[in-house]
């Protein structure tokens, strides 16, 4: 791309193609400034295969709500729109559209009202985590670029929680920039750090989030080296010469257990002679578990029983979790304490996160699901074959019931009118199985929590940016109200998601009527 052509793609111009079409359509026939609500939800957890998530943690909110600031129909992007022909050679945009799109100014979304689940909370299908109100051809607009930064650090965040909860809580370093998709590598290192990584490589990421960046060294030093002449212990040397205080050594270039950890221990010897205590090694192959128990082993007989083990290589959270298993399992017999290098192992993670390794792509969606007439909103409905497919229609909120030993047990979609905290009883309904009900009471519950805020509005400033460990601490408070089963790394439990009841029957009263060939109400 030349100079500015970056800016350009990735301004107001982030969006498809069916987008525009679209707006100018609702243009043509005067609907571009009928209010209209959209609800942005997912429909199912991310499934990796041979597991699958039992929750999800939401992000990217922050940086939709930039993107929203910074978007406008400038000269350039008109003119890109003006140049576009269709298939008869004709212009596909005209100037009275364009001079609408032109005439929204330096915030293309100021008209834009939106209440959102702050970034951090756990959340679950089929639950409105992102509602739009706008006039319909804004609304129209946001969608994809909404969609894009929504779902992917979600998905991040999500697999960055799970790797946290097998990792037992120790450190968590986020190395993926060097197999993400281009620019992904930011959004996935902060959509990371949200979920549960401690850390990332990722410098420029750290230094606007206000984390020092990790990292090690790699095997082409050692080599280097090698092909100079010199050994891996002058490799060890050289590198501890200019850190002496930031010490961790990769130690499997050659050979882990009869090269790598014995000069490592050498050279940790030398600084400590010289006043300087490392940090570590790290483990980049071979059978984790076991090299972590014998490095351990050595490094504790030769009085270093207090610094770090690294471990990377494909890592993901049932790997984490095997290490750990295959520790417990092993570490005695070699006459370690297992619980003691269990607490100080650190989890070094790459391709599997900031990929979401198995589960590629979040299945969010962003759905029409109300059109204001006069001063009423009217319900819409989309129909499907698949029943999961139906969303909930008109205004909505979102609720969040705790049992009476504090934890989550349900999140409650309501009606916007509807306050189940004063409700004698509630009755909760599946959203797509009709047999599926439950019924709560005032005595069942510890408290009912309401979970969309309002972020953006005409008029409306916009919040101060929060600092990182805001949503961090969200989600490690969510996380710890889940039950155990729901958090399980395979086969979690499912977590309840349910509809009221006067929206159940207003979403059926439409299905119904939609289905036998009649109009909304």
């Amino acid at each position: 791309m030349r100079p500015g052509q970056r800016a350009l793609a990735e301004g107001a111009l982030f969006t498809d193609q069916y987008q525009l079409t679209m707006a100018q359509l609702y243009f043509r026939l005067g609907l571009h400034e009928r209010p209209a609500q959209f609800d942005y939800f997912f429909r199912r957890y991310p499934d990796y295969g041979a597991h699958k998530a039992g929750y999800c943690v939401f992000a990217g909110l922050a940086w939709l709500l930039d993107w929203m600031d910074d978007a406008r129909f400038g000269p350039e992007e008109v003119a890109s729109l003006r140049a576009q022909r269709g298939s008869t050679g004709q212009r596909l945009f005209h100037d009275d559209f364009l001079g609408w799109l032109e005439g929204t100014g330096d915030r293309l979304f100021g008209a834009v009202a939106l209440r959102a689940v702050p970034e951090g909370r756990v959340v679950h299908p089929h639950t409105p985590l992102a509602v739009v109100q706008a006039p319909l051809a804004l609304a129209q607009l946001l969608e994809s670029s909404l969609l894009n930064h929504l779902n992917y650090q979600t998905l991040v965040a999500t697999k960055a929680a799970r790797m946290h909860d097998a990792g037992e809580g120790q450190v968590l370093l986020e190395f993926g920039m060097r197999r993400a998709q281009d620019r992904a590598a930011t959004a996935g290192a902060r959509a990371a750090l949200i979920g549960g990584a401690d850390y990332t490589s990722n410098v420029g990421a750290s230094h606007v989030l206000g984390l020092a960046p990790k990292g090690t060294h790699a095997h082409s030093m050692v080599q280097a080296f090698l092909a100079l002449g010199g050994t891996e212990l002058d490799a060890f040397r050289a590198y501890a010469d200019v850190y002496p205080d930031d010490c961790l050594l990769l130690v499997d270039t050659l050979n882990t257990l009869a090269s790598g950890v014995p000069n490592a221990i050498r050279v940790f010897q030398e600084l400590r002679r010289r006043g300087h205590e490392p940090v570590g090694i790290r483990l980049d192959s071979g059978d984790l578990a076991h090299l972590s128990v014998q490095a351990a082993r050595m490094l504790d007989a030769a009085g270093f029983d207090q610094t770090r083990i690294v471990l990377s290589n494909q890592l993901d959270e049932i790997v984490i979790w095997q290490v750990l298993t295959q520790i417990r399992r092993e570490a005695a017999r070699q006459g370690v304490d297992a619980e003691a290098l269990v607490r100080r192992l650190v989890y070094g993670v790459g391709t599997q996160l900031i990929t979401s390794g198995g589960a590629g792509a979040l299945d969010g969606v962003y759905k029409l699901v109300a059109l204001r007439d006069g001063g009423d909103w009217r319900p819409a409905v989309k129909l499907s074959e698949a029943v999961e497919k139906v969303p909930s229609p008109g205004e909505k909120a979102l609720w969040r019931l705790y049992d009476v030993r504090g934890k989550a047990t349900a999140d409650l979609v309501t009606l916007a009118h509807e306050e189940p905290a004063h409700a004698p009883e509630l009755a909760l309904r599946h959203p797509f199985d009709h047999t599926a009900r439950r019924t709560l009471r005032p005595a069942d519950l510890s408290g009912v929590e309401p979970l969309l805020e309002p972020v953006a509005g005409p008029g409306r400033a916009r919040p101060e940016p929060e600092d990182l460990a805001v949503p961090r601490a969200r989600r490690a408070a969510d996380v710890a109200a889940l039950d155990a089963g729901v958090r399980r790394l395979i086969n979690a439990h499912v977590y309840h998601v349910s509809l009221s009841e006067e929206l159940w029957r207003l979403k059926e009263g439409l299905v119904t009527r939609y289905r036998a060939g009649g109009r909304a109400p």
